[in-house]
């Protein structure tokens, strides 16, 4: 496994302190990335729930941003352990105060009917070009690019409208991006449930920006992630191609929503993401927005 993979690997693998209570690191880049901590939480709730349960949705809310320079502690409460479904809440918390709380709940696996919408007809990731060579080029003249970029030494994203990172025109808030890990993963399912939900915060708010120029607004917009959601349907391995899917309906009040579809290589949905974002306007808007 390459040093950048297993690092975040690692870094999901939350340390338990005390029945209930386990300490997260961060990556070391001035800045606490959501999915990261949205993988952490994930992986101190699958610590607490008997393994014949699979996790089927979480429903979070970013509340504080993080500080990079301290570990992150995550509270789980052991709400309701069921013969069919078992809940957990989990707080995660810096410096005395709450940043992020998460529930997740988890279903014992049984029979029942099935459909699933078909997945979008685009070009497989071997057509595509990956973000890794994308970056690497942008970063020869903006070498803090690296804060965020050194991610995809570890996730093979290649992106199917290629829209270009000093594109200034605008575009409708719709973005297909197949993703998966660059080497095997181990066979636990809370290792790709975790790094899948570490994927689903990769460009998913830029979504509600594309009709606005994404670019010509970059430095005119506050951004931050207020809330996320996951669904999982269906089971799936985090280092086989899975196409992520995205739109934004909608941005007002200075909010955006995007939502999101995870299909595996066969045309099955296995997993759906929800997110809302602040993009807050910090000077005067131009004619483009």
């Amino acid at each position: 496994m390459n040093p950048i993979l297993k690092n975040i690997i690692d870094l999901l693998n939350v340390e338990e302190l005390e029945q209930n209570l386990y300490r997260g690191q961060n990556h070391q880049t001035e800045h606490v990335f959501g999915g990261q901590v949205l993988a952490q939480a994930i992986a101190a709730g699958f610590r607490t729930v008997d393994a014949d349960h699979d996790l089927h949705s979480i429903h979070s809310y970013f509340i504080r941003p993080g500080d990079w320079n301290v570990p992150i502690i995550y509270e789980v409460d052991r709400i309701r352990d069921g013969r069919s479904f078992t809940t957990r809440r989990v707080m995660a918390i810096q410096h005395g105060r709450a940043i992020f709380e998460m529930a997740l709940s988890w279903h014992k696996a049984e029979p029942g009917i099935e459909h699933t919408l078909p997945m979008p007809d685009v070009p497989p990731p071997e057509a595509l070009r990956g973000d890794r060579e994308v970056f690497a080029e942008h970063a020869r003249s903006n070498p803090d690019m690296q804060r965020f970029s050194f991610r995809f030494d570890a996730i093979d994203s290649r992106q199917v409208e290629r829209i270009a990172m000093d594109d200034m025109d605008t575009h409708p808030p719709v973005k297909h991006t197949w993703l998966k890990a660059r080497d095997p993963l181990p066979d636990d399912k809370e290792v790709h449930m975790a790094l899948l939900a570490y994927m689903s915060d990769l460009d998913f708010m830029s979504t509600s920006m594309l009709p606005h120029g994404r670019n010509l607004m970059r430095g005119q917009m506050h951004g931050a992630s207020l809330d996320h959601s996951l669904w999982f349907h269906r089971p799936f391995r985090a280092d086989e191609w899975l196409l992520f899917a995205k739109e934004s309906p909608n941005a007002g009040g200075a909010r955006g929503f995007v939502r999101g579809q995870f299909f595996n290589r066969a045309g099955g949905l296995v997993v759906t993401a929800a997110q809302e974002c602040l993009i807050r306007p910090i000077k005067p808007a131009t004619a483009a927005s």
